[in-house]
């Protein structure tokens, strides 16, 4: 498909993604990426289309299985969509830090049980917590993905021990 034919044929489809991604999304600016990105999608993948094949059903699958992974990712990441105020329910006042100096004494002891953790474990923590994927972390540690999470959890695991027997020393 050129980019000519690409472009006619999601103009006129256009109106009718807008309209399922609402229905998907129930919110006006999420729908309108999720058009986005499966207009990017089809694009870079137009050389796939079958011209034997419906491009109304070829795209809204791609908008279809875009909005099922973006759900998906979400749930795994626990991304919350509500406003503050929806949420003070679970603001622990006890949890709160009761000055500056206090915060950033956990954030140094935080910090100083990280850097025990062995080279393995610590650099893939700390790449996630950076926000690299999984992925990412495999191919710039050169680690199989299994490992990158095993070693992850593992240093979640050990900080959590550390920062329990800190807590029940103090």
């Amino acid at each position: 498909m050129t980019r000519k034919e690409f472009r006619k044929l999601h103009k006129k489809y256009t109106p009718a993604l807008y309209h399922f991604a609402k229905q998907l999304t129930e919110d006006l600016v999420e729908s309108e990426d999720l058009v986005q990105e499966t207009a990017l999608k089809a694009f870079r993948s137009r050389h796939t289309f079958r011209k034997d094949s419906s491009y109304k059903s070829w795209v809204f699958t791609i908008l279809k299985n875009t909005f099922i992974n973006k759900y998906h990712k979400r749930k795994r990441r626990g991304v919350v969509h509500k406003p503050v105020e929806e949420l003070s329910f679970a603001i622990d006042r006890k949890g709160m830090a009761k000055n500056r100096g206090y915060s950033n004494l956990r954030v140094q002891e935080i910090r100083s049980n990280i850097e025990e953790l062995s080279y393995k474990s610590r650099m893939p923590l700390l790449m996630h917590a950076e926000g690299y994927q999984y992925n990412e972390i495999a191919d710039k540690l050169d680690i199989p993905i299994g490992t990158v999470k095993s070693r992850i959890s593992f240093a979640r695991q050990k900080l959590r021990q550390k920062m329990k027997a800190a807590a029940i020393a103090s």
